[in-house]
């Protein structure tokens, strides 16, 4: 296989235009003029011409099977700049663009690989818009001047003559951006700008850097605030106020005079309410129960007390169930026909220790009718009123 030697100038690569984007924001610049320091960060790319890779092989007798390229990278800036007004600033920096590469296999079997790394430093005009207080629009425009260094290598059928051109020279540069205030020291910045370079083996071409920055601004003060004359209020003085004869006001009228209150006492016999050792209200209980409800229509209660009685005939725990099932009885039907609140009426039990029979006069122990009929009085419900009319 013939080995073949191909310059360096049939291999470098030619950098192309990239399309603009960016959404950022920037700094509305101070009215007073003052000194600045920034740095952004962001993405570099650049186009590899392939064609022209392709084209240099071909005219050394070598075709070109594949190429590959690494054409974007992480650029940065580092500048500071003189603000005249709040429209117009002068700029000036360092910048790394990064580096950029391709690799192409070929036939007869060899590799041709190269590398750019583009750095410098630049000088621009650059005019700002505001848009609002903290908000604002600028464009740059000027040179950079730039060291383009590229790097070259080959392998199998290619061979390179020059590995490492060097190349400096000045070119153009444009720009635009936004920026956006936090203080009148401290803004945002983001920005997209275009670097005409040169490759270091006669070819130019465009490098677009898409970054975002701080900015710092020295010699900003805080706003001295402005001292405003005194002007006392006017003082208003009332006249004397004038005698007003006043009315006696009507006497009050006199307080009603306290109703008397009522206090009366019902026993209902127990055996009238209800069957004999029962709770149950019976008819004719009922009709008993309503005639009193009916006499107390229309009286102011304070309270209603109801006590069941029973006979001394059987236990005494059996005796207060029974008296106090009894006096609820009563308490609930009066509570449903007088239209009374449950705590208006106040229910209790009483076993056969308060008779009314005299003592002795039913005598014996053993349960017979005789003496039940005997000790009916003692088995009552009495019911006491206390009302004012």
């Amino acid at each position: 296989m013939e080995s073949t030697r191909i310059t360096l100038a049939r291999k470098a690569g030619k950098l192309s235009l990239l399309a603009l984007a960016i959404g950022a924001s920037s700094l509305a610049m101070a009215d007073a003029p003052g000194w600045y320091l920034g740095a952004n960060v962001g993405q570099s790319k650049a186009a590899i011409d392939n064609d022209r890779i392709t084209n240099g092989l071909l005219g050394a007798g070598i075709t070109s099977t594949t190429i590959s390229n690494e054409d974007r990278d992480t650029g940065y800036k580092i500048f500071g700049g003189y603000q005249f007004n709040r429209y117009l600033g002068l700029e000036g920096g360092y910048f790394d663009l990064g580096r950029f590469t391709f690799n192409a296999v070929t036939v007869p079997a060899g590799t041709l690989s190269g590398e750019i790394k583009l750095r410098g430093i630049n000088l621009d005009l650059v005019g700002t818009l505001p848009i609002t207080e903290k908000f604002s629009v600028f464009g740059r425009v000027g040179a950079n001047y730039a060291e383009a260094s590229d790097s070259f290598a080959g392998s199998g059928a290619v061979t390179v003559l020059n590995p490492n051109p060097n190349k400096r020279e000045t070119n153009g540069k444009v720009g635009l951006g936004l920026q956006y205030a936090f203080s009148d020291a401290l803004a945002m910045r983001g920005e997209i700008e275009r670097y005409r370079v040169n490759d270091a083996v006669g070819n130019k071409g465009d490098v677009d850097l898409v970054s975002v920055g701080l900015v710092y601004r020295f010699g900003t003060k805080a706003p001295t605030p402005v001292a405003r004359a005194y002007t006392p209020e006017p003082v208003y003085v009332a006249p004397a106020p004038q005698p007003v004869a006043v009315a006696e006001p009507p006497p009050p009228p006199p307080m009603p005079a306290p109703q008397p209150r009522v206090l009366s006492k019902v026993t209902f016999s127990a055996d009238s309410l209800f069957d004999f050792d029962k709770a149950v209200l019976q008819p004719g209980g009922q009709q008993e129960l309503d005639k009193f409800a009916n006499d107390l229509r229309g009286s102011a209660f304070d309270v209603i007390t109801v006590t069941g009685h029973t006979d001394r005939i059987g236990s005494h725990e059996y005796n207060m169930k029974l008296s106090m099932r009894r006096a609820e009885t009563v308490k609930s039907y009066l509570v449903s026909h007088l239209s009374l609140g449950a705590d208006k009426i106040v229910a209790k039990g009483v076993d056969g220790a308060d008779p009314v029979t005299a003592p002795g006069a039913c005598p014996g122990k053993k349960v017979t009718k005789a003496l039940k009929a005997c000790l009916q009085p003692d088995r009552r419900v009495d019911v006491e009123v206390s009302a004012t009319r």
